[in-house]
């Protein structure tokens, strides 16, 4: 790898442009949202730049109406033990919330009791099914930031456990929620007949290839193309990753992730009336109103069954750069991981 990128921070620097969420210049945070009964906001994880950005904006006294009067109160700091561009980062981002007036807590059991919903934000996937079982336990509402989970089975299990105890939950890319993305979803183009996206695909050795940062980009290309991807083959590099789905339907849908030269995202779509370039305005505050939206009413923008294929698309890549490139099906991957799920709740 010829490069090393902060998986959120290139997220953080490539998109806050122009979000409208107050993060930028001097603000009072602590002096803003109140964080009444039912909008107290909990943080597990503190070693992404996702935990600070989100309290900026749910915290200042400036921020957008939509978020409803929600206010992060407590976080409890745990995240990676041994990704080192996590791990060190877990002091700073600590003060830098404490200073935005948020109680540190020593444990997920003592955040629960302080708050009234979750933001799962610790960069490591492998802790996030036990981090989330107890949330489940307590019945409070939660999101879970990418990488939802580091394996296919985990997050098989975690939305299991969410049937089990009847607590909704989901999971989003910021990059869902682009401009462009949706106005495409909600019809510009009409049908979409294919589409390509490219985001940066930075490997960590301790999560499968593409779910450590190609997520972004792939979920944008499920965002365009819709669930019912059939089969996927990769091409794999050093510095590049390329990767062709086959929708049910005979779609052709590309994903790009790259490890070199110029880091960016993007995409085109295809469609009946119109090719379509992505690229509007981006940033975390339209995100920001979905997760309020959830907190409110229970109702996930993305569900699990699409979570799901897109997990099931990555692992299927996976396997198919250990086949040389050959194609997998999806549903065969799926239906592998579930049989190693154990309900153990």
């Amino acid at each position: 790898m010829k490069k090393n990128l902060n998986r959120r921070g290139f997220v953080k620097t490539t998109l806050l442009g122009s979000i409208g969420l107050g993060l930028m210049g001097n603000r009072n945070y602590t002096s803003g949202r109140t964080g009444s009964s039912g909008r107290r906001i909990g943080i597990i994880g503190l070693d992404t730049s996702h935990s600070t950005e989100f309290t900026k904006a749910f915290n200042d006294i400036a921020a957008a109406p939509e978020l409803d009067g929600y206010k992060v109160v407590a976080a409890y700091p745990r995240g990676s033990d041994d990704i080192k561009s996590s791990y060190e980062r877990i002091p700073g981002y600590t003060d830098e919330v404490r200073k935005l007036g948020v109680e540190i807590v020593s444990s997920i059991e003592e955040l629960l009791s302080k708050v009234d919903v979750v933001l799962l934000e610790t960069n490591d996937g492998r802790l996030h099914l036990q981090q989330a079982l107890p949330v489940f336990k307590s019945g409070k509402r939660m999101f879970i930031d990418k990488p939802m989970t580091a394996s296919l089975t985990d997050a098989i299990t975690i939305f299991e456990a969410a049937r089990h105890y009847n607590v909704p939950v989901f999971s989003s890319s910021s990059l869902r929620y682009e401009k462009v993305t949706q106005e495409i979803v909600r019809g510009k183009i009409g049908k979409v007949l294919g589409a390509d996206t490219f985001s940066p695909a930075t490997i960590e050795k301790t999560h499968p290839d593409l779910f450590w940062y190609g997520i972004h980009g792939i979920e944008s290309l499920f965002t365009l193309m819709g669930t019912g991807c059939r089969s996927v083959s990769r091409t794999y590099t050093e510095d590049t990753d390329s990767v062709v789905g086959v929708w049910n339907d005979n779609r052709i849908g590309t994903f790009r992730g790259t490890r070199s030269g110029v880091y960016g995202i993007g995409g085109i779509a295809f469609g009946e009336k119109a090719n379509l370039t992505l690229g509007g305005t981006l940033g975390y505050n339209e995100l920001l109103i979905k997760i309020v939206e959830f907190f409110n009413t229970g109702i996930v923008p993305v569900k699990a069954e699409e979570t799901l294929e897109i997990f099931g698309f990555m692992q299927a890549a996976q396997e198919s750069r250990l086949k040389g490139g050959a194609s997998v099906n999806i549903e065969s991957v799926i239906l592998k991981a579930k049989r190693k799920v154990k309900m153990s709740f």
